[in-house]
């Protein structure tokens, strides 16, 4: 079976869509998306720098819209579902994964994440916050530094990785007393995403997830809130809202891909962070990080001897 995943933010790196925007159909859609964006991703995917891809209100469309347009070059004269039958995205790339199963129009995820950027944004101006990543160290002992620091675990990334979360003082701390045998690496976002500190995004998210339409999944979706199958569309886009407030179970996720029978899986750009989670966790599982062009020819292999597989039903523990 096919599993198709779609990264967060801090993946995003300057000109990463430079060597995409050679494909006509690739140009087309970004700069279609940009459009409901209110943002030249276009520019932003090539000329601009770290810092100002680094702004959650640039980063999240940035990444959403990647994804989004790689498609019709990975599926030119393919209907998707006929060969995938799972995706799941890490935090905002669960939007990405919502639209490329028909839950969400095109238009739609990036109404949605466009506003779920600025409203993460402005969230974050309240108080300076962050993230760091925690690599290694006994989980319990992980787990008690974080709450001794007053941080939160936002994701849980399984292969031995947990993001903390919380205000820039506590993780000044955090690096300054860490778990025993871990490394604490800041990243690259600009908030304590997926804690209460997000709060004033949800109810606004909420509102305007009101306006959408839903249709039912054309393929699975596995969901960040607990590592369950959701086959129903307005409860997809009902998880997306609280999301942002809520830590990501991406541990939670990699174990359903197993139970399901994933056995290929392709990160849709910008790739890297989750075929590197992979390779750690879903051990025997053939990944591709879908970086640039030239790596379609692998991906079409990887369609042809992993795809046409659905996911079948899920056990009661799975399935939403």
């Amino acid at each position: 079976m096919l599993a198709i995943i779609c990264p967060g933010q801090g993946s995003q790196t300057p000109g990463f869509l430079t060597p995409w925007l050679e494909i006509p159909a690739v140009r087309a859609r970004l700069e279609a998306l940009s459009e409901v964006a209110g943002l030249d991703l276009v520019a932003h995917g090539t000329t601009s720098d770290a810092e100002t891809i680094k702004d959650t209100a640039v980063a999240q469309p940035l990444i959403v819209a990647a994804g989004l347009a790689s498609v019709p070059a990975l599926f030119p004269d393919t209907d998707p579902t006929s060969l995938v039958g799972v995706t799941a995205g890490h935090s905002v790339g669960e939007i990405t994964a919502a639209a490329f199963a028909g839950v969400l129009a095109d238009a739609d995820a990036m109404a949605f994440v466009r506003e779920r950027g600025r409203g993460m944004a402005a969230a974050s101006a309240v108080t300076p916050t962050g993230m760091s990543a925690v690599l290694g160290g006994d989980p319990d002992e992980v787990a008690a530094t974080l709450e001794r620091h007053g941080l939160t675990a936002a994701n849980a990334n399984g292969a031995g990785q947990v993001v903390a979360a919380g205000t820039l003082e506590q993780l000044a701390a955090l690096t300054a007393d860490p778990p025993a045998r871990a490394r604490v690496i800041p990243l690259q976002v600009a908030g304590a995403f997926h804690t209460t500190h997000m709060a004033p995004a949800v109810e606004a998210l909420g509102r305007q997830a009101e306006g959408f339409t839903t249709s039912a999944p054309t393929v699975a979706v596995v969901s960040n809130a607990d590592g369950a199958v959701v086959r129903d569309g307005a409860e997809v886009l009902s998880r997306l809202v609280t999301q942002v407030s809520n830590p990501v179970r991406w541990d939670l996720c990699m174990e359903t891909l197993a139970d399901l029978g994933v056995t290929g899986l392709i990160e849709l750009p910008p790739a890297g962070t989750l075929v590197g989670l992979a390779k750690r966790g879903l051990k025997g599982v053939e990944t591709l990080a879908l970086k640039t062009p030239d790596d379609l020819e692998a991906a079409q292999r990887m369609l042809h001897e992993h795809g046409g597989q659905t996911a079948g039903s899920p056990t009661a523990e799975q399935e939403a």
